[in-house]
């Protein structure tokens, strides 16, 4: 342990959240086929530049000390097929813009204002069942766009799924174009995720659940 911290804090992460994010789901809960989750655009600010650090915690980087601004939230998830198969070793792909509306990107916003202790992006392997897990933190609203996180699935290095998350409830959600691109209830419903206080938190952090669904093939989710 003494020879690698960052690890150790990785580790941690997802040690913990495997025992305080609400991560297990109960087996053969899957009667009937699931609604494939909602594929949504890539947007604009897709890292031109990927950081150095690319793990699944957004809220320190590499080995500093001085954590990024926002409401931490421990974000969990599973994989899976219409039928609730897991999907293993799926990579996800998180992305989003910092409590003042800024992204790594290099046109996302403004540097002076962008927080230099934020990540703004992680990835995340699958593990056997399929579950998943980023701290991060609660998306804000910015100009145009209702909060949000960007979401991306690649399984053997193909892109099978693009999509965004949105706060359910949120009074933006409804007048954003993306949004209602998804056409059904059904269909947003998909992209629609509670954010509540994680019980005994001392620091006010949040969880988060958005579970995944792709088709029975890659390809039935490709994203052009």
């Amino acid at each position: 342990m003494k020879n690698c911290p960052i690890c150790d804090r990785r580790r941690f992460l997802f040690t913990a959240s495997m025992g305080t994010a609400a991560f297990f789901t109960v087996p053969g809960a899957y009667a009937e086929e699931l609604v494939k989750t909602a594929a949504q655009g890539e947007g604009p600010f897709y890292p031109d530049k990927l950081p150095l650090d690319t793990d699944n915690d957004l809220i320190l980087i590499n080995d500093k000390i001085t954590p990024a601004i926002g409401e931490v939230t421990h974000l969990t998830g599973k994989v899976t097929d219409i039928k609730g198969k897991p999907i293993r070793n799926a990579l996800v792909k998180i992305w989003q813009a910092d409590s003042s509306g800024v992204y790594i990107h290099s046109k996302g916003g403004s540097r002076e204002k962008m927080d230099k202790n934020f990540q703004g992006f992680g990835q995340f392997s699958t593990d056997l069942q399929g579950k998943y897990y980023f701290r991060c933190i609660k998306p804000v609203i910015y100009t145009g766009r209702p909060p949000h996180i960007h979401v991306a699935v690649e399984k053997g290095g193909k892109r099978v799924l693009t999509s965004q998350l949105y706060i359910r409830g949120h009074e933006a959600n409804e007048k954003d174009g993306l949004f209602r691109e998804a056409k059904t209830k059904e269909a947003r419903e998909t992209l629609l995720v509670d954010f509540k206080p994680m019980k005994k938190s001392k620091t006010g952090e949040l969880r988060a659940k958005f579970d995944i669904v792709l088709g029975l093939t890659p390809n039935e989710d490709e994203v052009g």
